[in-house]
Formats: structure tokens, C-alpha cells, sequence
């Protein structure tokens, strides 16, 4: 894997002198606090390592130290782009930060590279897990979301994977982080593959400004998206195909105030498509429904064509595309996405879901098209 063979090139530096290790300034142990707190959190306690402690360094990271600076990392990184920040106390002055575009070879420009991703992109940082995972060394896994916020569009540009923190010997703070994109395959600095993956990003895709539902990107590679949904409510009706629009006005009239209270009810997007057999013949057509409602309080339908239920969500691979969806593309979408999750040791669930953002008036280059396909089984490693 990309993140083993980095593991003999971080970047640790020389422990420094015993005077310099000396003169840190201690600390009571931080207290826990929640991830989503924004005030500001308690300061690593910083430990000077003794002399005493030698025995201790080739073995690693005692397994109480290694705890220590993993739960600091759970507390301190979710602030990373908030007005709170890191804590600069737990690096080194000489951290050596490395990504496939970007490098910096101390802790100011660290930071001054945090400030300019706020000021372009408005990140939004999710933090999945941290782990030890050699002698000094901690890995975290995470996803960013970020906006360009320059360009007119306002492209949603979205980067996930490991990064790995060394840790100095002599004074457990942080002297490296290295990180690897899960999207491509050169994560050295500089790579060509990891700017034109960022560049990728850049190009419009058309998401009405309506309700959607609500999912996190677990994992972005360079051929789909691991996605987690939360569970949500669906009107739907049977269909014919995965693009046709057959059951679409029993779904529109539901929501436009054909049903038992004629109450109407806010659109959303998608307007999904569901194949629930491996031959995708099998169609229903559903529109989402407003994530403040409840089974108990919608109105019941005015025809047995119509039925409401709850999806309880879970874990999908999701394939994006442009363009008119026709059903000739969106069966190879579907079966280059299954194809893909299965070389990857993933296992997919029969059937899939397409998902169309949009109305056809719009533009087919800018169009937003979706195919998902349901996981059973997936780990976030």
C-alpha cells in the first residue's frame, strides 16, 4: 500500500538539545471535550522524556504516551479550519509537513498554508480515526470538503485519506506529517497526478439549491465515491427503466398536495431511480422527502400507486457523471462501478440506484447524474 511505503521516509528530526528539551513548558493533562465543541480547548501537556527514558525510546512510544497524543490528535484536529485552530505548542518549530502538492519545512508555514485553505476553500474537516501504527509514529484518517470559493461555480473539491504524524523521541511533539490521498497512486512531492486531480474537481456540475439528503464522503478514489447516508423517507411508485419517467407524476402529485390532507410538500433532489434486482428491471421512481418529517405525521397517499417508506440508509459507492442520462450509459456506468468495487475486495448489493440532480431544461454538460450501489460489509481502513 501507498501508506507502507512511506513509512521509511518520514521526515523525523534530530532530537534536540537536552536544554531545549528541558525548558518545555509543562502542562496539566487535557480533559476531554466534545469533538464538536468551537471554544477553546485545553493545550497537549507537553512531557519532557528523561534521560532515564533511553531504554524506552527503542521500543517506541510507551503505550500510555501513544494513547495521550492519539486522543489529543481526536481533540485538537476537528478544529483545524475553525477559528480556534491547532495547537502549534504540540509541534516542533522544524516540522516537516508533506502532501502530493504542497510542502513545508516549518511549523509557520504549517500554518500559513491552514490560513490560505481557509481563506480559498472554506474546508469543512471530518476526522474518522487515529491509531498508532509504528514506534513513533500516528496515523489519522479524515476527509476535507472544500468550496472554491473564487470561481463562480463554487466547485465542491473533496480529498480523503491517511496522514501520518512522527513523533520526536525527545520531546513527543510532532516533527512530520505526511499525507496520501486516497485518489491517486504518486503522493510524492511534487506530484503532476495529484494537481490534475485537484484540477479535475474544478469543472461545473448543476446542483439545485433544495433540499438533499444528507451524506458523508468516507472515501474519494479516482473511480467512485464511498458514501455514508443516514437514514431518510421516500415517496415512491413503480417505474419502467432507471432513466424513464414512468410513476413520475404519482410522486410529483403526492408531494404537490394529491394526498389524503392535500398538504404539499417542499421538492428535494434527487429524483432517484431503483433497480433492486441483478438484471435492473426491477424499477421504482422516488423523491426524498423533507428531512423534518416523519412517517407518523405525512399525509397517507390518495392511490395504492403510491407508497411512502423509510430507507434506512447505510454505506454506497457512488459514480458521478455528466451529461443526458441515457440507459445505455447508465447500465456501463453500473457495471464499470461494480466492476471497480469488486477488483477493490468491496461487495456490492444486487441492483442500483440512479440519482438525476436535475430537470431536463438544463444544460446536459453541467448536468449532475449519480449511480450508487448499496455495500454490505465495509470497514474504513
Amino acid at each position: 500500500m501507498a501508506a507502507t511505503s512511506l513509512l521509511s521516509r518520514l521526515l523525523i528530526l534530530p532530537p534536540p538539545a537536552p536544554a531545549a528539551a528541558a525548558s518545555l513548558r509543562q502542562r496539566k493533562p487535557a480533559a476531554a471535550h466534545s469533538l464538536s465543541s468551537r471554544g477553546r480547548r485545553p493545550r497537549l501537556a507537553v512531557q519532557a522524556v528523561a534521560p532515564a527514558a533511553a531504554e524506552e525510546e527503542k521500543g517506541g512510544l510507551p503505550a500510555a504516551e501513544a494513547e495521550r497524543l492519539a486522543e489529543f490528535l481526536r481533540e485538537d484536529l476537528p478544529h483545524l479550519f475553525d477559528d480556534v485552530g491547532v495547537d502549534r505548542s504540540a509541534y516542533d518549530d522544524r516540522v516537516r509537513f508533506r502532501d502530493p502538492i504542497t510542502r513545508h519545512d516549518t511549523i509557520d508555514g504549517y500554518l500559513l498554508n491552514i490560513r490560505l485553505l481557509k481563506l480559498l476553500f472554506r474546508p469543512d474537516f471530518y476526522l474518522h480515526h487515529v491509531e498508532q501504527t509504528g514506534p513513533y509514529e500516528i496515523t489519522t484518517r479524515w476527509t476535507m470538503v472544500m468550496k472554491f470559493v473564487l470561481l463562480p461555480w463554487k466547485p465542491e473539491l473533496v480529498f480523503t485519506g491517511l496522514s501520518i504524524m512522527g513523533v520526536n523521541p525527545q520531546n513527543l511533539k510532532f516533527c512530520s506529517h505526511v499525507d496520501i490521498w486516497d485518489s491517486i497512486q504518486n503522493n510524492e512531492y511534487f506530484s503532476f497526478e495529484g494537481l490534475g486531480d485537484v484540477f479535475k474537481q474544478l469543472r461545473i456540475y448543476k446542483t439545485p439549491d433544495i433540499e438533499t439528503p444528507k451524506y458523508l464522503i468516507l472515501k474519494r478514489t479516482a473511480n467512485y465515491e464511498i458514501r455514508s447516508y443516514p437514514p431518510f423517507l421516500i415517496v415512491e411508485a413503480k417505474g419502467d427503466k432507471l432513466t424513464g419517467s414512468s410513476g413520475f407524476n404519482n410522486v410529483t402529485g403526492y408531494i404537490f398536495g394529491k394526498n389524503a390532507s392535500s398538504e404539499k410538500i417542499a421538492m428535494t433532489t434527487p429524483v432517484f431511480t431503483q433497480a433492486s434486482d441483478d438484471k435492473l428491471s426491477d424499477v421504482s421512481i422516488q423523491i426524498v422527502l423533507p428531512m423534518n418529517k416523519d412517517l407518523d405525521s405525512l399525509p397517507a397517499p390518495n392511490t395504492e400507486a403510491v407508497n411512502l417508506r423509510k430507507v434506512e440508509g447505510g454505506i454506497a459507492a457512488v459514480k458521478k457523471f455528466s451529461g443526458r442520462p441515457k440507459e445505455e450509459i447508465v447500465i456501463q456506468k453500473e457495471k464499470e462501478l461494480r466492476s471497480q468495487l469488486l477488483k477493490d475486495g468491496l461487495k456490492p448489493q444486487h441492483g442500483c440506484l440512479l440519482a438525476r440532480y436535475n430537470d431536463p431544461r438544463t444544460q446536459s454538460f453541467i448536468m449532475r447524474n449519480e449511480v450508487l450501489i448499496w455495500l454490505n460489509d465495509f470497514t474504513l481502513e
